[in-house]
C-alpha cells in the first residue's frame, strides 16, 4: 500500500523549531551544543519551546558529549532531566546509554523508559558505535523503545542505504528505524527508495548572519549559531509527503 513519511528536524534553538513548524516538519528533536553532537537543553528553552511550539517536542537528554557510558551522577541527572520534560508537556525525549564495551545498556535504557513514561523514547546514535546493529536493534525492542535514530552505523545515512533496509525490515512494526545524518533534499528521495523507512531525521543546517554591529576579532569564543533553512526543511517534507 503506499505511504508517506514524516521528518523529524534536529533543533538547536528556538527559531529552528518554529521554522521546523512553519516549514510543515512533524517533529522537532531539541538539543543544545551542535558542535559535540547534541546534548541537553536548558530547562527554560524546553519550556518556551514548548510554549510556542505545536508539534512534537522531543529533547535529548545527554548530560555531556562524547561516549555513553555515564557513572552514576550523570544518570541521576539523566533521571532528573527526564522528570524535568514530562513537567514540562514534552511528548518524548531522545536517549542513550552503553556498557563499557560500547553495547546497549539494556538495565539502564529499561529504567529510563520506565521513567519517561507516558512519554515516548527514541534511542539516539548511541546505537551507532554499537558493535553489532543488529542485535542493538533487539536490545531497544526489548528496552521498549519506539525508535531509533541511526545513520546505519556510517558517518552518513545515505551511505547506508542497504543497512538500513535490513534494519527496517527486521524492525518491522515493533521499532521505527528513523535514519538520520547527511540526510538532505538532494539524497532523500534516494535514501527512501533504497531502505523504506517511514520517519528521517535532519537539521538542514546553516549558519545564521550575525546581526551585532560590532565584533571584537581578538575573542575567539563566540561561536556560530546554527538554524534551520527553511526552503530546505519545506523541500524534505514535500519529499515525504510522496506517496511510494
Amino acid at each position: 500500500m503506499p505511504t508517506t513519511a514524516l521528518l523529524e528536524v534536529c533543533a538547536f534553538n528556538i527559531q529552528t523549531c518554529l521554522t521546523a513548524q512553519r516549514a510543515g516538519a512533524s517533529r522537532i528533536e531539541l538539543c543544545d551544543n551542535p558542535i559535540e553532537g547534541g546534548t541537553t537543553p536548558s530547562y527554560g528553552t524546553v519550556k518556551r519551546v514548548r510554549e510556542r511550539v505545536d508539534l512534537r517536542l522531543y529533547p535529548i537528554i545527554r548530560p555531556r558529549s562524547g561516549n555513553y557510558f555515564y557513572d552514576e551522577d550523570e544518570f541521576e541527572i539523566i533521571r532528573r532531566d527526564i522528570a524535568a520534560c514530562k513537567d514540562l508537556g514534552c511528548n518524548g525525549i531522545s536517549v542513550g546509554v552503553a556498557t563499557i564495551n560500547a553495547e546497549i545498556d539494556t538495565e539502564r535504557l529499561m529504567r529510563i523508559v520506565e521513567w519517561a513514561s507516558p512519554m515516548g523514547v527514541t534511542c539516539n546514535r548511541v546505537f551507532d558505535g554499537a558493535p553489532d546493529l543488529f542485535k542493538a536493534l533487539e536490545d531497544l525492542v526489548l528496552c521498549g523503545c519506539e525508535r531509533v535514530l541511526t545513520s546505519g552505523g556510517r558517518t552518513s545515512a545515505p551511505d547506508a542505504g542497504d543497512i538500513l533496509a535490513r534494519l527496517v525490515q527486521q524492525a518491522g512494526d515493533r521499532i521505527i528505524v528513523m535514519p538520520g545524518a547527511g540526510v538532505k533534499s538532494t539524497n532523500l528521495a534516494q535514501l527512501r527508495r533504497e531502505c523504506g523507512a517511514r520517519e528521517y531525521h535532519a537539521s538542514a543546517r546553516t549558519i545564521a548572519p550575525n546581526p551585532v554591529t560590532y565584533v571584537n576579532t581578538q575573542v575567539s569564543d563566540y561561536g556560530n549559531v546554527y538554524v534551520a533553512d527553511e526552503d530546505e526543511v519545506r523541500q524534505m517534507v514535500q519529499i515525504l509527503s510522496e506517496q511510494v
